[in-house]
């Protein structure tokens, strides 16, 4: 599985409560923090449906 870099850039405040949910399922607890995933298709479904949110980079 290749690893994602995914940074929080805006905020979950005033976002439908799916998306909030979504923002913690993937582990984000405040703004710009930054997370290294594995790309399982379960964690790409969830980062599509916040990107909006994210910004996204490819590690190796």
């Amino acid at each position: 599985m290749k690893k994602i870099r995914i940074e929080q850039v805006r905020s979950g405040i005033g976002r439908p409560l799916r998306q909030k949910r979504t923002l913690q399922a993937l582990g984000f607890k405040k703004m710009h923090q930054v997370l290294e995933v594995e790309g399982t298709p379960q964690i790409m479904g969830m980062i599509d449906k916040v990107k909006h949110l994210l910004t996204i980079e490819e590690i190796g």
